[in-house]
């Protein structure tokens, strides 16, 4: 059993995000990958709107290494692969959105639902079952409100179901919302905080510096485990 890797909390804009967290609809305790902001320009100035925090099953640091030990943080941060690898990994994820400014569950549902559509529809993918999970994302968010301070949950499985959870202040509840299985919409969700186009380039540089520091942390380990032990 792997152990959870040795992080600090990310303080972004007021928001506190804590090393580790045991998300919605989990019964593991996942480790903070990074966190940042995301904001537009708007009429030559820069408005934050939400704070993102991403965490990742302990495990994620092992399956990553493999392909990405011994990148540096800006060789990873430039690498569209890497950060594939985090969303496709087969290793739990945990996404926390909390509010700077306020946004109503339609305004977030339905933005998110038409990046989603619009990438599928462009890569042939989408499919009667991708429709119903994107009427069934839009539904949970219908009546919800998100004032500063609280909070948007996402919990991606192993296996690609997606729970979704609330919460008004930095709590996280044990259980979420409602739970919608399909992976393609799990795997969105991620890709679209930290993907290509990707909503938040700080918490993508924060992952990529974090995560790099690890890797070569568990190269160091197992060079030190691999030593013969002197007298």
């Amino acid at each position: 059993m792997s152990t959870s890797p040795s992080l600090t909390e990310i303080q972004v804009e007021k928001v506190t995000f804590p090393p580790t967290v045991k998300p919605p609809g989990s019964t593991k305790t996942l480790f903070l990958g990074g966190a940042g902001e995301r904001g537009l320009e708007i009429q030559g100035k820069f408005i934050k709107f939400t704070t993102i925090g991403v965490y990742l099953e302990d495990n994620a640091v092992e399956c990553l290494a493999v392909k990405w030990k011994g990148k540096n943080a800006a060789e990873v941060t430039e690498s569209v692969e890497f950060f594939r690898d985090i969303v496709t990994g087969a290793f739990e994820k945990f996404v926390r959105v909390t509010m700077i400014l306020p946004l109503t569950g339609q305004q977030y549902s339905e933005k998110v639902a038409e990046n989603c559509v619009a990438i599928w529809k462009s890569l042939g993918i989408y499919t009667d079952a991708e429709a119903k999970a994107i009427e069934k994302f839009i539904e949970v968010f219908k009546d919800e409100n998100f004032p500063p301070g609280s909070s948007i949950l996402f919990t991606l499985s192993a296996q690609g179901s997606l729970t979704i959870g609330f919460s008004k202040d930095s709590s996280v509840p044990e259980a979420g919302t409602a739970v919608i299985e399909n992976k393609l919409l799990a795997n969105s969700v991620l890709e679209s905080i930290i993907g290509k186009n990707g909503v938040s380039p700080v918490a993508k540089q924060s992952l990529a510096s974090r995560l790099s520091a690890l890797f070569n942390d568990c190269g160091e380990k197992a060079a030190d485990n691999g030593k013969p032990e002197s007298n």
